[in-house]
C-alpha cells in the first residue's frame, strides 16, 4: 500500500504500530534534513559539491586525510548546532515504551542520542562523526581537540598517543563495516514483528539489505521516504510523505 497524503499515512502507521509488540527503526539521512543537515545524493546534497573520499585514499594520501577534516570542520556548525526534529523524537518515544529495544542508524549526527534514546541502543551502521578514533591503536580524540590540531598545523591531527592517523569515527568507502553492529542490527531485524525504515534511499549496501532481512524474516515492512526506493514493491505500506509530518504525530507528549 502506498498512502496518498499524510492523514492516510498517519492513520496506516499508526495501525500497524498498535497491533505490533517488536518494533524496529532504520533511518537514513532524510530523518535529519529538517534538523539542517543535508543528505548525501539529492540535489545540492554533499555528494553533488564533494566526491567521497574512499578509505584507502585517506590512508595513502596526506592531501586527502587534508581534505577530509577540511570538510568536516566546514560543517563542523551544522552538526554542533543541530537539535532532534520531529522524526527522533516520535522514534524515541516508541523507544521509551518499551516497544523499541533499539534504533539502527545509518547517520552519523547523534541525534538519536540527543533525542532519549540510550547510546548503548543506537546502533550505528555507519559510525559517529561527533568524535574521531585512531586507525592504529584506536584511541579515542574528541572533534574540539582534532579542530585545533588542524587550525595550529593545517595537517590532519595524529593521535596523541601513537602519532597514528586520525579520522572521524565514520565508515568511508572501502573501509570494513563495524561487524558488532551489523550482527545486532540483523539480530534485531530478525527478531521484530514491523520494521520501520526511515528516510534511507536503501542503495548503500550491505546495511540495505537489513529491511530486506526483517521482510524475509516475516516482519511487516514499513517504508517512508520522499523518493521511491528498490524496497518499496515489497514493503507493507510505503509512505512518501514528510517525515517530520509523518512521525509527528507520534510524539509522546
Amino acid at each position: 500500500m502506498i498512502a496518498q497524503d499524510v492523514h492516510t499515512a498517519v492513520n496506516a502507521l499508526g495501525d500497524l504500530i498498535a497491533s505490533s509488540k517488536v518494533i524496529v527503526p532504520f533511518t537514513g539521512a532524510g530523518i535529519s534534513t529538517e534538523c539542517g543537515i543535508p543528505d548525501f545524493r539529492s540535489p545540492g546534497g554533499l555528494w553533488t559539491q564533494n566526491r567521497p573520499i574512499p578509505f584507502n585514499e585517506f590512508v595513502a594520501s596526506q592531501e586527502a586525510r587534508n581534505e577530509a577534516w577540511r570538510r568536516r570542520f566546514a560543517m563542523q556548525s551544522c552538526f554542533a548546532d543541530a537539535t532532534p526534529g520531529r522524526g527522533h523524537l516520535a522514534l524515541a518515544g516508541l523507544y521509551k515504551t518499551g516497544k523499541t529495544p533499539a534504533v539502527i542508524t545509518q547517520n552519523i549526527d547523534n541525534l538519536h542520542q540527543a533525542s532519549g534514546v540510550a547510546e548503548h541502543d543506537v546502533i550505528e551502521l555507519h559510525g559517529n562523526t561527533m568524535y574521531a578514533t585512531c586507525l592504529d591503536c584506536s584511541r579515542r580524540h574528541e572533534i574540539d581537540w582534532a579542530e585545533q590540531s588542524f587550525r595550529a598545523t593545517g595537517d590532519a591531527p595524529v593521535c596523541i598517543a601513537c602519532g597514528g592517523m586520525v579520522k572521524t569515527a565514520t565508515i568511508s568507502f572501502g573501509q570494513a563495516m563495524p561487524a558488532p553492529a551489523m550482527t545486532r542490527a540483523a539480530d534485531l531485524a530478525c527478531n521484530c514483528d514491523l520494521f520501520l525504515a526511515v528516510g534511507s534511499s536503501l542503495v548503500v549496501w550491505p546495511a540495505a539489505g537489513i529491511p530486506l532481512l526483517a521482510h524475509d524474516s516475516g516482519a511487516r515492512l514499513v517504508i517512508i521516504n520522499r523518493e521511491p526506493t528498490d524496497l518499496d514493491s515489497v514493503a507493507d505500506l510505503v509512505i512518501r510523505q514528510d517525515i517530520g509530518e509523518t512521525l509527528g504525530a507520534f510524539i509522546s507528549n
